[in-house]
């Protein structure tokens, strides 16, 4: 089943879409007959991923646009939420993307926290808070698709500022639908795509070929619109290392540690090392 907000000459917006998972959303959009504005940094970058977005776009040049927008900037979402609306009447699809991963240690430097927060959550909050009046007025129906993390759930040890900015996003996220779904009339839907493993820039780490593990975004997009179809809010995407059953069990094990009062993240703590493992591979 097609959400109702996909359907030929709707207008979606991507943010973080000149590259990874973002462009892939793009490009799946236009082939489904939407109209689409690519938000991204680089004028180079986005003039490539505009190119490969026409190229499957099913009305061509006059149903791509591009914008070079900081999402952590409010007043820069505010121009590009008008410039949308001039260009294409208006805005059905959002798609909050945009996000980095500098590395981060809890003591760092503040600049590692402040831009990472700055980008991966305030620039989902400014993309809603800008976006979904104008949308809810429109009365149409619509989605915003708010891209989260595993590491915002479990939050492993490593960074500490993806992790917090992608647990700030969840709980947006969870409010967001709570509120829209408690909206009189609201035909406007939020859900939280929560890859797994996608070879990206973000995930690149210097490699130029995808590992074996890894998911590419278009197989992350493509379950994103089956999961859309059936109306998951979570959309926990698995990869070619972890299924579903992995990740749950990690998630249970995550919460756990506040129902059994163990040591925060002693998933990696020597002490549960063993514990774990029982549990990640017991049947549910």
């Amino acid at each position: 089943m097609t959400h109702p907000a996909l359907t030929p000459g709707a207008v979606a917006v991507v943010t973080g879409g000149a590259s990874g998972i973002g462009l892939a959303a793009a490009k799946k959009f236009a082939s489904l007959g939407l109209r689409v504005c690519i938000v991204d940094l680089g004028a180079d970058r986005l003039a490539r991923a505009r190119e490969a977005v026409v190229a499957v776009a099913k009305g061509g040049d006059a149903d791509v646009m591009t914008s070079e927008t900081d999402v952590s900037r409010v007043e820069a979402l505010v121009a590009l939420e008008d410039a949308v609306t001039a260009r294409f009447g208006g805005t059905n699809v959002l798609m909050n993307n945009a996000g980095i991963g500098p590395r981060s240690t809890v003591l760092g430097p503040w600049e590692s926290f402040s831009r990472t927060l700055e980008v991966n959550l305030y620039g989902v909050i400014h993309g809603t808070q800008v976006f979904v009046p104008r949308m809810l007025e429109r009365g149409l129906a619509g989605l915003v698709i708010n891209t989260g993390s595993k590491q915002g759930i479990t939050t492993p040890p490593g960074n500490p500022a993806y992790n917090v900015s992608k647990a700030g996003v969840k709980v947006f996220t969870e409010a967001l639908e709570h509120e829209l779904r408690n909206t009189p009339g609201c035909q406007i839907r939020a859900h939280l795509l929560i890859p797994g493993f996608v070879f990206t820039e973000l995930t690149a780490s210097g490699r130029t070929e995808k590992p074996a593990g890894a998911w590419t975004p278009e197989q992350t997009i493509d379950f994103m619109m089956e999961r859309l179809g059936q109306n998951e809010f979570y959309i926990l995407c698995p990869d070619n290392e972890v299924p579903r059953e992995l990740d749950e069990r990690r998630i249970l094990w995550a919460a756990g540690d506040i129902v059994e009062n163990r040591p925060p993240l002693s998933r990696w703590h020597p002490d549960f090392a063993e514990a774990f493992k029982t549990f990640a591979s017991a049947k549910k």
